[in-house]
């Protein structure tokens, strides 16, 4: 970047700002970590799927250099009914979540431009995210996130971590589907190098991780976008006013 971001945070509203949110979603996903999909447009360079048209799509622009550098993808429970699922029922159950009975919001595809990270480019997102939020009256939050590849033994550390020290009540417990579905917890807790497996655990992951958000049991091993996924819930309600200042940018 060869001048200061002007960042503006808006949705999706027309097919011109679809088709840019699935281009840089394919330079990520696809061409930076290997993935594919069904609806995936190799020729244009599109990473889209069917749960697109029911998603609402939150667009970091940097109207500075002119381009979309950031993307996340939030469904409703009503939007979820018309697309007949959560996009992560296909890897997991989501029966403890649904009996709550309370507000919930799935995350997803949530990708920054490879010059705009380790920057205040997602604190720009959760802020647009945070907004959406209090506007819906959502009250849980939850989502797939993903390790890199799909060999768990050499994921062993962060997600045996995760099981131990990060993992939902029962009441909120999600549980990986088979036949993909595998244990996280491959070592003992005693086992555990704790500084070893951070440096494992993805930056997004470590964030939910900072604003209090847990894990389901299990993870899911998603051959086709070449990922280890795990599910990551936020309960609103437990977020402390510290983690609410961070999330909703003081808001």
């Amino acid at each position: 970047m060869t001048t200061t971001p002007k960042f503006r945070v808006t949705l999706a509203q027309t097919d011109d700002d679809m088709r840019a949110a699935q281009a840089l979603r394919y330079d990520v996903f696809v061409a930076e970590l290997g993935g594919t999909g069904d609806m995936v447009d190799h020729d244009a360079g599109l990473e889209r799927d069917r749960f697109d048209p029911y998603f609402d799509h939150l667009l970091l622009y940097d109207d500075a250099a002119g381009r979309l550098v950031g993307v996340y993808r939030m469904l409703l429970a009503e939007r979820a009914r018309e697309a007949g699922q959560f996009y992560s029922e296909d890897e997991y159950d989501l029966t403890p979540l649904k009996a709550t009975n309370r507000r919930v919001l799935e995350l997803g595809r949530s990708c920054v431009h490879p010059a705009y990270r380790g920057g205040p480019a997602m604190y720009h997102l959760w802020n647009g995210l945070a907004d959406y939020v209090a506007q819906h009256g959502v009250e849980i939050l939850f989502g797939v996130a993903s390790f890199r590849g799909t060999d768990v033994e050499s994921l062993a550390q962060p997600l045996s971590l995760l099981h131990h020290r990060h993992l939902a009540d029962p009441d909120l417990r999600v549980t990986a589907k088979p036949p993909h579905g595998t244990r996280m917890d491959l070592l003992r807790e005693d086992e555990i190098d704790r500084p070893a497996a951070m440096v494992q655990i993805p930056s997004l992951i470590k964030a939910y991780l900072r604003l209090g958000g847990v894990v389901g049991e299990g993870a899911y091993v998603d051959h086709a976008f070449n990922t280890t996924d795990v599910c990551l819930i936020m309960d609103t309600a437990a977020m402390s006013e510290r983690q609410k200042k961070i999330y909703g940018g003081g808001a």
